[in-house]
């Protein structure tokens, strides 16, 4: 028996299950890449998402300074490498089995791409925006 208590607080979450012979692609916040769906979403009652991006060719110039206004995103390479920039003056090259936790609010710039790359994207909430911010001094 489980003695954890109840979560009543919170609305109602499903499962999500989705497969790579039927993937669902979405729009996305880049042209470029194709966004494959894992359901988490509606899963989740808008909690947060879970998407694989996927690229065929690399980033063509940089995205320009960015934040995306939610909680956090979580992201782990799969395939190929990004290049990552951060208001701090951090620089990050994320590699295939890398992940960044990247705190909600946080000003960046992705400035490279492999030709090819895939990543594992989960946001916090579901829905965020992202608002295009000056580079920092």
């Amino acid at each position: 028996m489980n003695d954890a208590p109840a979560i009543t607080d919170r609305p109602q979450q499903t499962l999500a299950h989705a497969t790579r012979a039927n993937p669902t692609f979405v729009p996305g916040r880049r042209e470029f890449f194709k966004y494959r769906d894992l359901g988490v979403t509606d899963g989740s009652n808008g909690r947060m998402r879970a998407q694989v991006t996927i690229a065929t060719q690399g980033l063509g110039r940089p995205t320009g300074w960015h934040y995306h206004v939610c909680e956090q995103q979580f992201i782990y390479m799969l395939k190929g490498w990004v290049d990552l920039e951060f208001a701090d003056g951090r620089k990050i090259r994320l590699e295939e089995g890398d992940s960044l936790m990247i705190p909600g609010g946080t000003p960046h710039n992705e400035t490279g791409t492999a030709d090819e790359l895939e990543l594992l994207e989960i946001s916090v909430p579901a829905e965020f925006k992202t608002v295009v911010c000056d580079k920092p001094a």
